[in-house]
């Protein structure tokens, strides 16, 4: 891959020679500082010995791993280690490299760090190591992203996700639809330098152009929205557990948990604040708040908790809305289906809302018939008991069956789930519009060709073409120290 316009601007040239702690510095059995530049190899040859205590780690060959000590600058061993050598172009960062295989703990690995840097490398910055691969050329903004998605992973669903994109399936994407793009531009082009040649060929072109601008606005709008989906289940969905005093919000929430997070009593309005879990739900990552009951009330603390979780119920991607079956329909509920409905309104593909009838132990007041009436936008019904468990067993298959959960996992289509690379592929499919404008307005193949070229460039900022320096530096900026 040619380097990308933000190295091509700013390539330090690789003159300087970094190291990092590439583990954790605790007191774990291994531990591995890595260091990436021109003198590398030279810095560690100096503070290397073998078991015959020779300095031999120059004469190395690439790609193996030798068994010797970590020196001070008196001769002293510091540690017994495996050293790896990697030369470049062949190297994570495509320059040379070596990684100390040291025992792990704060003051050990600490103390081969600070002699390496003493030797001539300085400490390397956050995510510096996969900045330079960027720059050098072996990974592109995208797979440098999912660098990070992976070691951030919490779930299967991201960690398949960011390994899927470090493959190279986004990448894999963008250049396709680049290419097609490419193609008509390089087509226009000779088109209008050599008339008499293509005249043929033009016939009908407009037509053409537009159909091929369909299929990869239809191309784009599928990624983008299945992208969507995919960020919330990698990220974990944004839950809210809201209903009036004493449904059942807590329950839930400890139900869910495993755990008595919550307080639950008999006594309305012991929920005040906002409480926030992470749970698996049926192989769905949730981002539970349990919120404080909604209803009237002269108690000034109280109505600082039902203003919060209504701030909690707008962050949220799906609400779990438990309606107390056996004391039935009142006009808290009607107030809070209202609320629900205008939130539902502003993103209906994302947000969700499933109505759990709590205590179906008892006798029932409110039964389905009725929610469905008083609540039509509830996107599945549940009947179910908090006391029993009865019911809850299905909880996760109806939100995963929501978010297409299992579709997302086994789809081969990538997923965008990074929202920089979604706004790129909008302002592309904004630039394919204006060549369609341009099409029925009769313009032109030249102008059709700026467009053309903007839809270009749009895709190639997810692959890290003509991007700002102050983005590439956030970007990098949110990696972990040795990576």
């Amino acid at each position: 891959m040619a380097e990308s316009g933000y190295a091509e601007k700013r390539n330090p040239s690789r003159e300087d020679t970094i190291a990092a702690a590439a583990t954790a510095m605790s007191a774990a059995g291994i531990g591995i500082i890595r260091v990436s530049g021109p003198d590398a190899v030279r810095i560690c040859a100096g503070l290397y010995v073998n078991a015959k205590g020779e300095h031999d780690l120059i004469s190395h060959a690439a790609n193996t791993i030798s068994y010797g000590y970590i020196t001070d600058a008196a001769g002293n061993r510091v540690d017994e280690v495996m050293v790896s050598v990697f030369y470049a172009p062949r190297s994570y960062t495509t320059e040379d490299t070596v990684e100390i295989n040291s025992h792990g703990g704060m003051y050990l690995m600490g103390r081969i760090l600070d002699l390496v840097l003493k030797a001539g490398a300085r400490l390397a910055e956050p995510g510096e190591f996969t900045k330079r691969a960027f720059l050098g050329g072996r990974i592109d903004l995208s797979r440098a992203e999912a660098v990070m998605d992976l070691i951030a992973s919490q779930n299967e669903f991201a960690r398949k996700t960011a390994l899927a994109q470090l493959e190279g399936s986004v990448c894999g994407a963008v250049q396709e639809l680049r290419a097609k793009i490419l193609y008509e531009m390089a087509f226009i082009e000779s088109a209008l330098d050599d008339p008499d040649t293509y005249a043929g060929d033009l016939d009908g072109y407009p037509d053409r152009l537009d159909r091929l601008c369909r299929e990869m606005q239809e191309k784009m709008e599928g990624l983008l929205e299945t992208g969507e989906k995919g960020e919330i289940l990698r990220d974990g969905i944004r839950t809210a557990i809201i209903g009036r005093p004493n449904a059942g919000k807590s329950s839930l929430l400890n139900s869910l948990t495993g755990t008595e997070r919550a307080i639950v009593t008999e006594i309305e309005g012991t929920t005040r604040d906002t409480l926030e879990e992470s749970v698996r739900v049926g192989g769905v990552q949730l981002r539970l708040a349990d919120t404080a009951g909604i209803r009237d009330t002269a108690d000034p603390v109280e109505k600082i908790g039902i203003a919060k979780t209504k701030e909690a119920v707008f962050r949220s991607e799906l609400v779990l809305y438990i309606l107390d079956a056996a004391a039935g329909i009142t006009p808290e509920d009607l107030e809070i289906a209202g609320m629900l409905l205008s939130w539902k309104e502003e993103i209906p593909s994302i947000r969700k809302c499933i109505l759990l009838l709590n205590k179906n132990d008892l006798p029932a007041v409110a039964d389905t018939d009725a929610a469905v009436s008083f609540f039509p936008a509830a996107d599945g019904i549940l009947s179910c008991s908090m006391k029993t468990g009865e019911g809850l067993d299905r909880l996760g298959g109806m939100i995963g069956e929501m978010y297409q959960a299992g579709e997302l996992a086994h789809q081969e289509e990538p997923l965008l789930t990074n929202a920089r690379h979604r706004e790129a592929v909008r302002g592309a499919l904004q630039s394919l519009s204006l060549v369609r404008e341009g099409i029925r307005a009769g313009m032109s193949e030249d102008f059709l060709a700026i467009d053309l070229m903007d839809a270009y460039a749009s895709l190639g900022k997810i692959l890290g073409e003509a991007v700002e320096d102050d983005l590439v530096e956030e970007i990098f900026s949110r990696f972990c120290m040795g990576k």
